[in-house]
């Protein structure tokens, strides 16, 4: 079996550029590496992806976007995941189920159990040997999420969440740390606040001394 290796953190953290830099050292270092994402990863979780992320379904409710997700990850991990680690892969998750905790759970407040539930059952018990937690604060990483989707010239602009308030991310960024806290031996919290290139170095060194230690 492969390893599974998730990324985590709030609106502009940084981590899709650190999970993307962590897949070319790794392919570099020789590993079979498979990058994927959360929602999304496969045809059919893309197209619920598109859903859950535009902002024009701001009427959506949190039940219906819990579920969602739940639906685009039972999907992502039977046809993506599951068979990448079967083949000796090291997987690297953009979000997975700690999302579904941090954003329905802390964020918007629905039953932590309840999402704990629809998450095993979505993943049929695949949890991560390891999480990276990109931190830092809200107000740096709103304002970088933010600079990115203005950037964009075509395309779906996926900026539902970042129209939330400062108060729901924050609350979000609490339940990252929170579970972080709860879980020290599969958590690593990096300081995502810094440079690229440091954060990077910060990043590589961590995964690569639990992989050696796997």
């Amino acid at each position: 079996m492969g390893c599974f290796i998730t990324f985590e953190g709030i609106e502009g953290c940084g981590k899709t550029t650190q999970i993307r830099l962590l897949e070319q050292h790794l392919t570099e270092k020789g590993f079979k590496v498979l990058l994927t994402r959360e929602p999304g990863g496969c045809p059919i979780a893309d197209q619920v992806r598109a859903i859950l992320l535009d902002a024009a379904n701001m009427a959506m409710i949190p039940s219906a976007e819990l579920l969602l997700y739940a639906a685009a990850r039972a999907q992502h991990v039977e046809e993506v995941i599951r068979p990448a680690l079967a083949e000796g892969r090291i997987v690297l998750c953009d979000r997975f189920t700690d999302a579904t905790l941090a954003y329905q759970g802390h964020g918007r407040g629905l039953d932590l159990d309840t999402i704990d539930y629809l998450n095993r059952l979505a993943t049929s018990g695949l949890k991560p040997q390891l999480t990276v937690l990109i931190d830092c604060p809200v107000e740096v990483g709103l304002q970088r999420a933010l600079a990115r989707i203005d950037s964009i010239a075509t395309g779906a602009r996926e900026e539902r969440f970042e129209l939330e308030s400062a108060r729901f991310h924050q609350k979000v960024r609490n339940g990252y740390l929170q579970l972080a806290e709860e879980e020290k031996k599969r958590f690593i919290i990096v300081d995502g606040s810094k440079n690229v290139e440091e954060t990077r170095i910060a990043v590589t060194n961590a995964v690569l001394d639990r992989l050696d230690g796997k």
